[in-house]
């Protein structure tokens, strides 16, 4: 099974939370909510999907993550691949909506991919650096130069005035910040590095797509053990709000 929590801002706080659990099994897309959903102030459900005590399911994705996975017609589809690191023969909706957030500069929504053990039980997961925008351009530089395989550092970002669990990734000698990680992994991967050890997390260079638009330009992967007491999205915001029964037609 597949799964996607769907992470929405709220407009006043500019805090995000999960409101919503997407999953692929068997063939069939279920759509519920989580309690995220009731504790965000004003949340609006999405189009047709309006009981949030409901299930949802389909054989289609869903029109709210349908439109943002790439078209294959486009012309820059297959760069578009290249940069996420996926195979054109080897990868379904799911695994680009992971990659890609499914960020959209129309709206406040992101999805967030469920982490699941390996089958030699490690924590694995592929990410884009976030907010390279904003770095200073020498720093912009220094991703140009990264080498594939390269290790990473995770670093607090203790006084940032908008989220104080931030990371930062860094270079080792000479130190270089070259972006941060998805504000939803912070909080797990602190708890991973206390539970695992810092030298057992390890963050490396997958992709540098020169050619790329800013928010795929670096491609990392964090790999570490995943410890007998880890537990992914462990906060209640991330718990469905329905049972398995009942589903609601779509």
């Amino acid at each position: 099974m597949k799964a996607l929590f769907v992470a929405v801002q709220d407009h006043d706080s500019r805090c995000w939370a999960p409101v919503a659990r997407l999953t692929r099994e068997n063939g069939s897309y279920r759509f519920v909510y989580t309690e995220g959903a009731r504790d965000l102030p004003g949340f609006t459900p999405f189009g047709r999907m309006t009981n949030l005590e409901s299930q949802y399911i389909s054989n289609e994705l869903f029109p709210l993550f349908a439109n943002r996975v790439l078209p294959k017609s486009r012309p820059e589809y297959r760069d578009y691949l290249n940069w996420l690191g996926l195979s054109a023969a080897d990868h379904d909706a799911l695994d680009e909506l992971a990659r890609t957030g499914g960020l959209r500069a129309t709206d406040t929504i992101e999805l967030i991919p469920y982490p699941e053990a390996t089958a030699d039980r490690c924590y694995v997961v592929y990410f884009f650096g976030r907010g390279l925008r904003h770095l200073a351009a020498e720093n912009q530089a220094r991703i140009g130069s990264l080498d594939v395989g390269e290790r990473l550092h995770l670093l607090h970002d203790l006084q940032n005035p908008i989220d104080c669990m931030a990371l930062m990734l860094r270079t080792g000698d000479p130190v270089s910040i070259v972006g941060y990680v998805p504000r939803y992994y912070a909080a797990d991967w602190t708890r991973l590095i206390q539970l695992a050890g810092a030298e057992a997390v390890m963050v490396t260079v997958e992709r540098v797509n020169q050619d790329a638009p800013m928010q795929y330009r670096l491609l990392c992967k964090l790999s570490a053990p995943w410890p007998a007491a880890f537990s992914p999205c462990k906060d209640g915001q991330y718990r469905p709000i329905s049972t398995p029964t009942s589903p609601a037609p779509h």
